[in-house]
């Protein structure tokens, strides 16, 4: 292995400027490149970067250097019936083969869903297994202190689909929500024409940051574009069909000329069934997230519109590579693209 170079003043790097930039001992440098148990996940992240830095290794030698010991990576994504959260979450059960050649090993719990206590529990609890964690976030202070205390330990973790603010959290791999919420209202508004109207929001939770900030997406494009179409009520469903079905049967009842309906989460086939019982299917413009088996078969028979998509591979994917760049001592957005959205139409499915 190519390990010496030169720092910054021309001269030959050495083991002692490695420990310096580091502020470790030299021991520690060389149980860390030499593959020697005993070192903190932070610690040997900090020694790669700074041998890196020096050219003390080169980017040849950094696989090798981390190798040793496969990447351990937890996934806690929530439990419940949401269809576009089990694909992801069959997706990463099923990674072994995919994943074998990075030495990365990765696992999925489900946790239940909108229960802020039980996911800061179960990112205490998987931090003693895993070198780094992923997960679908409640914005709630129990959480941010788990994911802040676990940052003092060296434990990375990722947000996947909802953030979490004023966290230590290394990265977020998702959408800007925001901006997915004008989406939605966009395409609901065009489908609408130009006429009075009105429309409803269905959300999974607003505990979920990535649900307020549709929300909030949403609402502000009418108020800017649209004036003349309403937005006339937010219910929660949970990402539940059953409690889908029946909020949106509520809304019918509530507002018989409803023009359109924004699932903001999931629950998708609740909200089709309820308007295919009211024979509304065709008359009400109806625009969610996430293209699952329910999804493309309410595209298929004309009761959806538009589906805004994030792909679970792509999001999968990026995870992986940030917990590596973090264990390689790089930035943990290095040679990562940002999430793209794809609008999905009957005309145009995959």
């Amino acid at each position: 292995m190519t390990l010496q170079g030169s720092d910054q003043t021309g001269r030959r790097a050495r083991i002692i400027d490695v420990a310096r930039l580091a502020r470790v001992s030299t021991a520690t440098v060389d149980r860390v490149l030499n593959k020697r148990p005993g070192v903190r996940a932070v610690t040997v992240q900090r020694v790669l970067k700074a041998a890196t830095d020096l050219d003390y290794i080169f980017d040849a030698d950094l696989d090798a250097v981390v190798a040793a010991k496969p990447l351990q990576l937890s996934f806690l994504l929530p439990a419940g019936t949401n269809r576009y959260l089990a694909q992801l979450g069959r997706l990463i059960q099923n990674s072994a083969v995919q994943l074998a050649p990075l030495n990365v090993k990765c696992r999925v719990d489900f946790i239940k869903s909108f229960n802020p206590e039980l996911l800061a529990r179960a990112l205490m609890q998987h931090a003693r297994g895993a070198d780094g964690i992923a997960f679908m976030a409640l914005e709630h202070p129990a959480v941010r202190e788990a994911v802040n205390m676990l940052a003092e330990r060296g434990v990375s973790t990722v947000t996947l689909i909802s953030d979490i603010a004023n966290s230590r959290r290394a990265a977020y791999v998702g959408l800007d929500n925001r901006s997915m919420g004008r989406t939605a209202g966009y395409l609901i508004a065009r489908f609408i024409g130009p006429r009075p109207a009105k429309v409803a929001m269905i959300a999974g939770s607003l505990s979920y940051r990535a649900h307020e900030e549709r929300e909030m997406g949403f609402l502000h494009l009418f108020e800017e574009m649209f004036p003349s179409i309403k937005v006339v009520g937010l219910r929660e469903g949970q990402d539940d069909d059953g409690k889908n079905y029946r909020q949106t049967r509520m809304l019918l009842s509530q507002y018989p000329d409803l023009a359109g309906i924004y699932n903001i989460g999931g629950g998708a086939e609740g909200v089709g069934k309820a308007l295919k019982e009211a024979r509304r299917e065709h008359d009400v413009v109806f625009v969610g997230h996430g293209l699952t088996h329910d999804t493309r078969a309410l595209l298929m028979d004309g009761t959806m519109d538009a589906v805004i998509n994030q792909n679970p591979q792509s999001s999968l994917n990026a995870c992986v590579s940030i917990f590596r760049n973090l264990r390689a001592g790089l930035d943990p957005m290095h040679g990562i693209e940002a999430p793209r959205s794809d609008v999905i139409f009957r005309e145009n499915l995959p």
